[in-house]
């Protein structure tokens, strides 16, 4: 009787390792410090592969909290790696809203079990709107990136009415436009260039995929009970105030970031949260031993995350880039990292001579715990994809960043770093050995580099200070004001189709 009087909450992440960790996050916080029953709904590839890294115990065991699975919609496959994201995004949207009603109408079917009362789920996985009122509950959408990245994907209609994209012809991607100013997008920084916004934009293709789920997602957030953002008021006020002047009342924004620092219990007292694996890989322990052994702000920690791919010629740039700047490093070279060899182990790929000249002052490894090794002492400046959970983290720790973004609002989120909170220099699209090591040196030793971690300094203390009690606060508010209130009006249906444009998809994600 007690178990069937919570509150149930029901959470959806985007299948991609950078959503799913801040939703489990959230997930534990709800039920930790609101008392929730969680269901928390894993693809099943998903699933196998977190089974696989961390052991068929890692997802059981945790009273009030279980794991449940849908399909993905794409063909059969135990491969240990990042599914392609246009595939993913493209098969979910338009396959898993059956998948995921049935779901939730056996869990209010399930003997013993609380009703489901909520649902919270990846802002680009509204079909759970589309669920969640039918069965007559409230859907909370959570962006898992920055508030800067929500208002360039808002603005890719305005860059399209101006004319600024689609790009006309391939050779923009090459012969400087894509430096184009666009200081006037609403919302945005007035340092804006068209390479800035999310990589999407930068299309030929009107019908192209990524492009136009990206639309249908963000312009349909308005329609949630509420948005919620692993962000920080101090650090991104202007586009939180570009984001509530977009959504449509009634649809408010919740800021709970940083969400590592709540999930911490930074500020609030220790908070007890359940030790379920957030990461579908089994990070190497030995990293913080030999993070333990150096000196503190002498080491360069170098991870482009957990989708990004690159060439072997700019691995190996990036490797004599490292190797020459002469500070010891950390390299997370995941075994997917090499685009057009992703059944190889990426790091067999490196050079010996590179190893050999190495020897002693680096660290080699596939994966690690990313927030320990952020807030270790002996980090000096991160060498960074820039997506929002990496990004946030670093800036909480008081870590300067280095620039390569691979996609989506990674561009943003980089640009931001660097011209707006002063924490980041860019590295540039075309990756040269000699540029590696020179921005590595300036963030180590030179004078762009001091006022670097200068500022980052500050926006540590700000986060620190500042954040977690307020965070904590706004999450108690979205429970008391939204997660346990009656749902919305019932959508349109008319309006809530997942195929909203004419798009030419390629035949391999059909």
């Amino acid at each position: 009787m007690e178990m069937e009087r919570k509150p149930h909450a029901v959470l959806v992440p985007l299948p991609q390792q950078g959503h799913i960790a801040p939703m489990l996050k959230l997930a534990k916080l709800l039920h930790c410090k609101a008392g929730f029953h969680i269901t928390f709904v894993h693809t099943e590839y998903n699933q196998r592969r977190l089974v696989r890294s961390h052991g068929p115990g890692a997802l059981a065991g945790v009273p009030g909290f279980r794991f449940a699975t849908i399909p993905d919609g794409l063909p059969p496959s135990d491969a240990d790696a990042s599914q392609d994201p246009a595939s993913i995004c493209y098969s979910t949207m338009t396959t898993c809203l059956p998948h995921f009603k049935k779901l939730l109408q056996e869990l209010n079917a399930t003997a013993g079990m609380p009703p489901v009362t909520c649902v919270v789920a990846d802002n680009i996985m509204s079909f759970t709107l589309d669920a969640a009122a039918e069965v007559g509950v409230p859907c909370a959408l959570f962006f898992t990136a920055s508030a800067c990245g929500y208002v360039g994907y808002r603005n890719f209609r305005f860059l399209m009415d101006k004319g600024i994209a689609p790009l006309k012809d391939e050779a923009q991607l090459t012969n400087g436009y894509l430096d184009t100013p666009v200081p006037d997008a609403p919302g945005m920084s007035q340092h804006m260039r068209l390479r800035d916004f999310p990589s999407f934009i930068c299309t030929t293709d009107r019908g192209d995929v990524m492009l136009n789920f990206n639309l249908h997602e963000v312009e349909r957030s308005g329609r949630a009970a509420a948005i919620i953002i692993n962000t920080l008021d101090e650090l991104e006020q202007a586009s939180l105030d570009a984001m509530r002047a977009i959504l449509p009342p009634p649809c408010p924004v919740y800021t709970i970031g940083p969400l590592h620092l709540l999930a911490q219990g930074q500020g609030q007292g220790q908070v007890l949260l359940p030790e379920i694996p957030e990461v579908l890989w089994k990070a190497d322990g030995s990293c913080l031993e030999w993070l333990d052994g150096r000196e503190p702000g002498s080491v360069v920690y170098v991870n482009f995350g957990s989708i990004t791919t690159m060439s072997g010629e700019e691995l190996v740039e990036f490797a004599w880039g490292l190797a020459n700047c002469g500070h010891p490093f950390l390299w997370i070279v995941r075994k997917d990292l090499l685009a057009a060899k992703k059944d190889d182990d990426a790091a067999m790929q490196l050079p010996a001579e590179f190893l050999q000249a190495t020897k002693g002052r680096c660290l080699l490894t596939s994966w690690c715990d990313q927030e320990a090794v952020l807030q270790h002492p002996a980090l000096g400046v991160f060498l960074t994809h820039c997506g929002w959970n990496s990004a946030l983290v670093a800036i909480s720790a008081g870590v300067p960043m280095l620039g390569w973004p691979f996609f989506a609002e990674q561009q943003t989120n980089c640009r931001y770093a660097s011209v707006e909170w002063g924490v980041g220099m860019e590295v540039g699209d075309n990756v040269r050995r000699q540029v590696v090591e020179a921005r590595i040196r300036e963030a180590m030793e030179g004078d762009g580099g001091n006022k670097l971690k200068r500022k980052a300094a500050e926006w540590k203390e700000i986060c620190a200070r500042a954040a977690p009690a307020r965070s904590m606060a706004n999450l108690h508010s979205l429970v008391k004001d939204v997660l346990m209130q009656p749902p919305p009006k019932t959508l349109d249906s008319s309006s809530s189709s997942c195929l909203e444009y004419e798009w030419n998809v390629p035949a391999h994600l059909l």
